[in-house]
């Protein structure tokens, strides 16, 4: 059972990532892609009617830990205070970026929320790779299974690290160009023009660097944790992600070269969904590593609630999901195809 939620869990963000990630990097790529106002206004309305819904997946996934794993939860967000922090502000910025910035027309108006939207886009996709960084590295997790964390200490990856060090930092700009790969594949599928033609040329150049970039990583994380890799192997579901990493790297180099877009945009999330499975299962049962000592580490099984609790989650999740899951098909429908800036109601954009 407690597998089970687990993969749920691991599921429901890694929805989470690859609706609103292409969000993050349409978002990152803003100016680059978009020139003038009225360009401008193609990029936020291929983003403006749909960025709300997508945070439903971030609320559900909150709401799974919250209900199964209740002492991973009370232990992470106390230690990762100053993140989940950074990321909320970051949040409301770029929805207040979305939906102030069109109602004035004036340029300098204007100009200061795409700024805000430019860089809380960044941000978000840096701090994200971070907390995946923090993950897989582990935390200073001590024998009563608390830990705190300052936003950096020696750079190191042992003891008592902070928020960024070395890795982390290696694993957020691996994520931000990532993710902006992932923005201009889906700014490519959704738009027409100088901005889709843009678009299409950053698709190609970034996910050219995720390749190596991921093969640092790789590395990386072989010397941070090396105990990793013979853990993994032995998980079926690690296999599997890695299958769907190369069938979706290969389709997306297809879909790149014949500028098939909707291949493209599939394969996109195809891969970045495989590339989250795979780091998903190469972790288990492990919810918290302990960099102070192995032993302090907090697995699934040590942080589950108890079986009262996962039988009433077994009676909300499927009807939420079922309502979050109608909402993505009947959006997905309704905003199909390119976008055409006279639907979107971005005011002066």
């Amino acid at each position: 059972m407690i597998p089970t939620w687990y993969g749920i869990a691991a599921f429901m963000l890694i929805v989470y990532v690859a609706l609103d990630g292409r969000n993050f990097g349409a978002g990152m790529l803003h100016w680059l892609v978009a020139r003038t106002p009225g360009e401008r206004r193609q990029v936020i309305a291929a983003i403006g009617p749909l960025w709300t819904w997508h945070e439903v997946w971030l609320v559900g996934f909150g709401g799974t830990v919250f209900a199964v794993f209740p002492k991973l939860l009370a232990s992470a967000f106390a230690g990762y205070y100053i993140a989940l922090f950074l990321i909320l502000w970051c949040l409301i910025l770029r929805g207040i970026a979305l939906e102030v910035g069109g109602h004035i027309n004036d340029r300098m108006w204007q100009g200061f929320w795409d700024f805000v939207f430019v860089v809380a886009n960044a941000l978000l996709a840096i701090l994200f790779g971070a907390a995946a960084g923090n993950m897989a590295r582990g935390v200073p997790l001590a024998s009563d299974g608390t830990f705190s964390m300052a936003f950096f200490t020696d750079f190191t990856t042992r003891g008592y690290v902070g928020l960024l060090d070395w890795y982390t930092v290696s694993v957020a700009l691996f994520a931000a160009v990532a993710l902006a790969a992932h923005g201009a594949t889906y700014l490519t599928l959704k738009t027409q023009g100088a901005v889709h033609d843009r678009s299409a040329r950053y698709s190609r150049v970034l996910w050219a660097s995720v390749a190596p970039l991921m093969l640092v990583i790789s590395v990386e994380s072989g010397i941070v944790r090396p105990d990793l890799l013979g853990h993994a192997m032995h998980n079926p579901l690690w296999w599997l992600g890695l299958i769907v990493i190369c069938g979706a790297a290969i389709a997306l180099a297809s879909g790149l070269t014949t500028r098939n877009e909707m291949r493209s945009f599939l394969a996109s999330n195809l891969l970045l969904g495989g590339m989250l499975a795979a780091g998903a299962a190469a972790i288990f049962p492990v919810a918290l590593h302990s960099t102070l000592a192995p032993e302090n580490s907090l697995t699934a099984y040590d942080v589950a609630a108890g079986p009262r609790s996962l039988a009433y989650a077994a009676i909300w999740w499927p009807i939420g999901f079922a309502l979050a899951a109608a909402y993505f098909v009947f959006v997905s429908q309704r905003y199909a195809g390119k976008v055409s800036v006279s639907r979107d109601n971005q005011g002066f954009y």
